[in-house]
């Protein structure tokens, strides 16, 4: 008899998500809007962080510098070109350019006595004019200031030679930095904040709508009641929608992730691209990890939305799920030593954890496997319980 039971609550369970699925289907603009966004947002992503990097190394290789009053130190100019610098006169209001965030670029002002305070040990005074509001401005500052200091380097060691004065005395230690970090460790500097964030979001976003389109999108529709009048259990009614939202997630989580493999080929930044490392068996691991938490956040949306008499009176409850597992992966940015043990008790911050464990290519204990999953289970089943008390109550009318 038990098994008869359970024999009929699969094949309600199985009816609820096959039908699911075909309404699914059916409104395929919707489909083909969520799934283009999962496959197109990675790629954009990286093309819009690699272009910033990309400006950036162009204006450094571009060698060229504003300096006003070059004329009062030739010493100075001398040294510049041989460091391959073109040395620009600024425009007459190239101050007021700066102050206005019109000039995207650094001025050095030397003074009109520079040349005889240095040949009489006087220490004349370099001013650099940037903007720290202008990325390019501070690109530029920050070139002008390492210009600079290599300059006065020079020139301090040429006074110690002439006086018989060993350059070693102002360098008494030789330090030598060793970078222990392995290839993955370091792309994971890029990629660890990056990839596994915008998966976690696709998740949340993906689940959203089909978790509102299941229990408030059919209320509005007045589509829900009449399933209900079908011989239909309400915890297989519960779990068929909860399994098809899930599984939309799941795979709006694996095509997130594969969609950063091709999109490496549009990373404009050489930096970068050396830098960024992305294959096959990341972008599955990623799928594996976010398994367990799009369980939980489609049955917690669900959750919040079965109650809802419309769409958009579903979508506030929902705003603030989706705030909460947003915040919480940036907690990983205020820590700046290795990843406490709690972090695996957190959703959303322990799948980032474990994400970013598969980018460095470090071992994942079975531990930090299991407690996630653990925590997702336990989620979901609360997110289920509460879904099918509500279908079952006289609430949902």
């Amino acid at each position: 008899m038990n098994r008869i039971r359970a024999l009929r609550a699969m094949a309600q369970w199985t009816a609820v998500f096959l039908k699911e699925a075909t309404d699914a289907w059916r409104d395929r603009r919707t489909l083909r809007m969520v799934l283009l966004l999962s496959v197109v947002q990675g790629p954009l992503v990286l093309l819009l962080v690699s272009t910033l990097a990309s400006e950036k190394e162009n204006r450094i290789d571009k060698r060229e510098i504003y300096i006003q009053g070059m004329q009062h130190a030739p010493g100075l100019q001398n040294f510049i070109e041989r460091q391959a610098f073109a040395i620009k006169v600024p425009p007459a209001d190239a101050l007021k350019k700066l102050a206005a965030g019109q000039l995207e670029d650094a001025v050095i002002v030397v003074p009109s006595d520079f040349e005889q305070q240095l040949q009489t040990l006087q220490m004349p005074s370099i001013e650099i004019f940037a903007n720290s509001s202008s990325r390019g401005s501070s690109t530029a500052r920050d070139v002008a200031r390492k210009l600079l200091q290599a300059y006065v380097q020079e020139r301090v060691a040429l006074t110690l030679a002439l006086r018989g004065v060993a350059v070693a005395s102002l360098k008494p230690l030789d330090v030598q930095e060793h970078d222990m970090a392995n290839a993955n460790a370091r792309s994971a500097q890029l990629t660890g904040t990056l990839i596994p964030l915008y998966v976690l979001i696709a998740v949340l976003t993906g689940a959203m709508g089909a978790a509102m389109d299941s229990t408030a999108g059919e209320r509005e529709r007045s589509s829900l009641e009449p399933l209900m009048m079908n011989p239909v259990s309400p915890w297989a009614l519960a779990l068929g929608k909860w399994a098809a939202v899930a599984a939309l997630a799941a795979l709006i989580a694996l095509l997130t992730s594969l969609s950063f493999i091709p999109a490496q080929l549009l990373i404009r930044s050489d930096a970068l691209q050396a830098l960024f490392r992305f294959d096959l068996a990341d972008a599955v691991h990623f799928g594996l990890i976010c398994l367990p938490f799009a369980g939980a956040v489609s049955a917690l949306l669900m959750a919040t939305s079965v109650r809802g008499k419309s769409i958009k009176e579903a979508q506030a409850g929902n705003s603030l799920v989706l705030l909460v597992f947003m915040i919480l992966p940036l907690v990983s940015l205020l820590n700046d030593a290795a990843e406490p043990d709690w972090y695996y008790l957190v959703p959303s911050l322990a799948q980032q954890t474990l994400m970013l464990h598969v980018l460095r290519a470090e071992p994942i204990a079975l531990w930090q496997w299991l407690l996630p999953c653990a925590i997702g289970l336990v989620l979901t089943v609360v997110g289920l319980a509460y879904v099918g008390r509500a279908m079952r109550s006289n609430a949902v009318r």
